[in-house]
């Protein structure tokens, strides 16, 4: 392992440690909302869980490139709507708080490690981590009017998420750029393992 490599990591691991000192508690979007379509669309932003996750998805299809780039970030919102409408009619979906840590885990590794599986397992992967996020949304959709607003919001920002992601996954192209992911993913891991002891602890 190269110098450059080695500093890349340890600034990863640096910067994952300096944000668990920041936070003060596990940021999470499961409170609640009032309806509305701006309500929908800052629900996503308002948990570190969820963005890191839809971050991790746009990122690692980057990372993989195409036809992954596209696949999976289309993916994603496509079973989460399944898994709302699981939530909404209250199908019992156990752990989902801790599945949600855990995506941010699992995605997070598969960037730190550069891990490129067949295609069809990426998309098998964000798509069950997809179903849990999905179920969170859809227990917390606003019942009155405004419910359809709501779920237009929190999926336009889902996918702004995912392009975000995409967009840092480009610093592939650049001549350290591997690293960088690789770093960046390791900071994604270091704040899922502290939201699922935080879960688990709790």
């Amino acid at each position: 392992m190269s110098r450059r490599t080695l500093r890349f990591e340890r600034t990863g691991v640096l910067v994952g440690a300096l944000v668990l000192v920041l936070l003060p508690s596990v940021a999470q979007a499961h409170t609640g909302s009032i309806g509305g379509f701006w309500a929908g669309f800052l629900h996503p932003l308002g948990g570190i869980d969820h963005v890191l996750a839809m971050l991790a998805v746009g990122i690692w299809g980057a990372q993989l490139g195409p036809p992954a780039l596209w696949i999976l970030p289309v993916a994603f919102p496509m079973v989460m709507a399944l898994g709302g409408v699981a939530g909404i009619i209250g199908l019992p979906v156990p752990w989902v708080e801790l599945g949600i840590a855990m995506s941010v885990i699992v995605l997070g590794s598969m960037i730190a490690l550069d891990q490129r599986p067949p295609l069809w397992v990426a998309a098998l992967l964000v798509a069950f981590f997809a179903i849990f996020h999905g179920y969170a949304h859809g227990l917390e959709l606003p019942g009155q009017v405004g419910a359809v607003e709501y779920s237009a919001g929190f999926v336009l920002s889902t996918g702004l998420i995912h392009l975000t992601g995409i967009l840092i996954g480009f610093v592939i192209k650049l001549p350290s750029g591997l690293h960088i992911l690789r770093a960046g993913g390791t900071v994604i891991v270091i704040i899922g393992l502290y939201l699922a002891a935080s879960l688990l602890l709790a």
